[in-house]
């Protein structure tokens, strides 16, 4: 996949970004740049490959470290919640502002 300087154009206009020509010609090599990277990435047979949890995993043990899922503060929901102008059932209430 390829981009033209009309893609350019048009991705610009769309960020609402205003691009020189020359800066143009660049975003142009940089993103085709890209999708050459991604279409070689595609081209590599990876069918039986299991996922890495961590890259260092190809070439050795990795024990992750995680740290056990216990709660270490208490809940202090309603304290946290007396300063709200509006709370309903523990939730805090505001203003529809989509429509």
């Amino acid at each position: 996949m390829a981009l033209t300087p009309q893609d350019i154009g048009r991705i610009a206009h769309l960020a609402r970004l205003e691009l020189a020509p020359q800066e143009s010609e660049r975003m142009l090599t940089q993103l085709n740049g890209f999708f050459d990277i991604v279409e070689q990435m595609r081209a590599v047979d990876t069918r039986g490959l299991e996922p890495l949890a961590h890259p260092v995993a190809a070439i050795q043990d990795v024990q992750l470290r995680l740290r056990e899922d216990v709660a270490s503060e208490p809940n202090q929901r309603e304290a946290n919640q007396q300063s709200a102008p509006a709370v309903e059932r523990g939730l805090f209430l505001v203003p529809k502002v989509i429509e």
